[in-house]
This record gives structure tokens, sequence and C-alpha cells, in this order.
């Protein structure tokens, strides 16, 4: 199963990148109370739903590009891959986030919490427009 998103946002692609390529900030997370990142793993902590571990595969600045994996959920998974790429255009930028992930019974939670995720990143961007 894989769920893709393609959002626009009006924010530059820097400033996107500022929060998504950041691998500990989890402001964006909803229900994200915390994380830690000790370099290559990345631990939130969920309350309610748990606590999950993600590696992360590769994190690119130049290319604004990150790809994680989640190995540790209190959801039964048995495999999961994501990509995050923030791209620059005329009105600002794209986000293509793309997760394939099984079983199939996850689908609408991985899609509801990019869903969630989206929204709160666009938030915090017209929060910083404010500011």
């Amino acid at each position: 199963m894989t769920v893709k998103f393609d959002h626009q946002f009006a924010a530059s692609a820097d400033q996107l990148w500022a929060i998504v390529g950041t691998p500990d900030r989890v402001d964006w997370v909803p229900g994200a109370e915390s994380c830690t990142f000790d370099g290559s793993v990345r631990s939130l902590s969920l309350p309610g739903a748990g606590d999950i571990k993600e590696r992360i595969l590769s994190h690119n600045n130049e290319l604004r590009r990150i790809e994680y994996s989640c190995f540790e959920t209190p959801a039964p998974l048995e495999s999961h891959h994501a990509s995050m790429e923030v791209i620059a255009n005329e009105n600002g930028c794209r986000l293509l986030w793309e997760t394939t992930a099984a079983p199939i019974e996850i689908e609408t939670f991985i899609r509801t919490s990019m869903e969630g995720c989206i929204e709160k990143l666009a938030d915090l961007l017209s929060e910083s427009e404010t500011e």
C-alpha cells in the first residue's frame, strides 16, 4: 500500500525544509509530545498512540530530501518506507511525500496521520509569515 501527497505551500522551500528536514523537530506532527534523535534513529513519544522509532535512511539538505523507515511501533507493522522532498516553485514550494507500508490495514491510519501533518505544517508556515 502506498500513500502519496503532492501539496503546494505558499512558503519558501527553505522555510518548509527547516521544519521537515530537521529530524528531531516534531511540532508539525499531531500528538507528538517529544522526540530524540541520535544521528540515525528518531524516537517519537505519542501519548495515546505509543512510542515509535524511525531510522533516517538518507538526509540531503541540497536536494531537500529525507527518507526514513519506521521499525518500532505499537501497531502491527510489516514494512514501512517514506520519503519527503521539498521542491521550490514560483508559488512557494511543493511537498512530495510518499509512504509505502504493510499491512494494508494501516492505510487509513497512515493517510490520516499524513493529512494531519500537512495541516500542522500549513499552520506553522502561516504563523511564520505573520511574525
